[in-house]
């Protein structure tokens, strides 16, 4: 079943966190991007968003389904307007599909407006998480051991120019909300 959800309920943000507008959570699939973005989202008292969430509610199918139909193209294409015309509050934590920031602008565009995470880990780490999740993910389906660690590897090494353009490059392992909201506030 697809999930729906597409954003929390928020509640006022604290004097400190006033201010800190759109925070978009990048990083590979698998890195706890809306696991994570759900908790700081809780903890600054902001609304929570999942553009790939928000892509599936749009367009009345999962992912792999648009993949499947489409192509990798068509869904590159219609993420990049899902996440540039997707109407946002003032203040919200944001999770993008581990893609997004690789395609056209798309990380120049999430800089320009609003700070940008990227969580970062290593191959390895990545594929443990992933290996009970890949009929979900379209680009894992067919890899299994080291044949998925080496094509996460390889992945990586063509997103992480893209990646490494985030305001912030945070060490995913024990990552919290609340290490996440310090390096925020201390970027300020």
């Amino acid at each position: 079943m697809m999930k729906k959800e597409i954003s929390s309920k928020k509640r006022a943000p604290d004097a400190k966190n006033k201010g800190l507008g759109l925070i978009f959570l990048i990083g590979f699939m698998g890195s706890g991007k809306t696991t994570l973005g759900r908790k700081l989202a809780s903890r600054l008292g902001y609304m929570f968003m999942d553009l790939d969430h928000i892509f599936e509610a749009q367009e009345g199918m999962t992912i792999g389904e648009y993949f499947a139909k489409y192509g990798e193209d068509a869904f590159r294409q219609l993420e990049s307007e899902v996440l540039k015309n997707n109407p946002y509050p003032e203040n919200a934590v944001i999770a993008t599909g581990g893609g997004l920031p690789c395609f056209f602008d798309n990380i120049e565009w999430m800089n320009a407006h609003g700070k940008t995470i990227y969580i970062k880990l290593a191959p390895k780490t990545l594929a443990d998480r992933l290996q009970n999740e890949k009929d979900e993910r379209p680009l894992l389906r067919e890899r299994h051991g080291e044949a998925l660690v080496q094509f996460i590897a390889e992945k990586l090494e063509e997103r992480e120019p893209y990646y490494n353009k985030a305001n912030i490059i945070a060490n995913g392992l024990s990552l919290t909300a609340e290490r996440v909201e310090e390096l925020l506030n201390f970027k300020k």
